[in-house]
């Protein structure tokens, strides 16, 4: 493949991730939404909302998927700064291998949890499962399970390509 497609399939990957991202900080704010939502209705009618708890519970699995691979993209996983930031200033090549053999474990659990989401999704699609209260309001479950499911694939193969990057880097290769 030429450098020019290669740099073509980067940047579609680079907005699919993107996009991901934004469409979890939109989750965000309707999550925000549904949340005053319920506490003007709890104050003003003195009940919750139908769906605010099982809906928040959903939305908040989902935002995190949705932004998980942005977030490996750009190197802010939580770490031990400790051991990190000495060890990159002694050794750069040994950290980029450390650092490549935790993004493959990374890419291990979270294709794992998409793998286990894949059959989750199946479930409630085939059995037409939902949220909330027949006649008050009910929501299908299967499209966020659909996203969450992508998110982590998503995520699963940015932490592939950040440990390709580190073997690269450990190999020699230049940043």
């Amino acid at each position: 493949m030429s450098s020019t497609g290669l740099d073509g399939l980067r940047r579609i990957w680079s907005l699919a991730v993107d996009g991901l991202a934004a469409m979890g900080t939109l989750m965000i704010g309707i999550l925000m939404l549904i949340i005053c939502a319920d506490i003007v209705a709890r104050n003003a009618m003195g009940a919750s909302l139908p769906l605010v708890s099982e809906l928040g519970a959903l939305l908040l699995v989902m935002i995190v998927a949705l932004q998980l691979a942005t977030t490996i993209r750009a190197g802010r996983m939580a770490r031990t700064e400790l051991v990190s930031i000495p060890l990159e200033q002694r050794s750069p090549r040994l950290a980029a291998l450390l650092q490549a053999v935790f993004q493959v474990c990374g890419a291990g659990l979270l294709g794992a949890i998409a793998w286990a989401s894949v059959r989750v999704l199946m479930k409630d699609y085939d059995s037409d499962e939902f949220i909330g209260t027949p006649g008050l309001g009910t929501l299908p479950t299967w499209p966020f399970r659909a996203l969450i499911l992508i998110g982590f694939a998503f995520a699963a193969v940015e932490c592939a390509l950040a440990a390709m990057r580190g073997l690269f880097v450990a190999a020699g290769g230049a940043r």
